[in-house]
């Protein structure tokens, strides 16, 4: 299995902590020396490990943007 290569441009945020120290991060991320993209996952600590997370484009994230923006949270049926 090809060994993956990824580079932390930036961090964003922590949307959240589990009890082993995990953090579910937004990040700015070049994988394989591809042009950077928006990016959700956990990471340990060290940021070494991660598990599957969701990669998205700036065009994207601005349409995130727009449908969140237009949505009442406390309306919607979710944990």
């Amino acid at each position: 299995m090809a060994e993956i290569k990824f580079d932390i441009i930036k961090n964003i945020g922590v949307l959240s902590e589990d009890n082993k120290g995990w953090k579910r991060e937004i990040n700015i991320v070049s994988w394989n020396d591809r042009k950077p993209k928006i990016d959700i996952r956990d990471w340990d600590e060290d940021h070494i490990k991660m598990r599957k997370g969701i990669t998205i484009s700036k065009v994207e994230l601005d349409k995130l943007k727009e449908i969140l923006n237009d949505i009442n949270i406390d309306e919607l049926d979710v944990g």
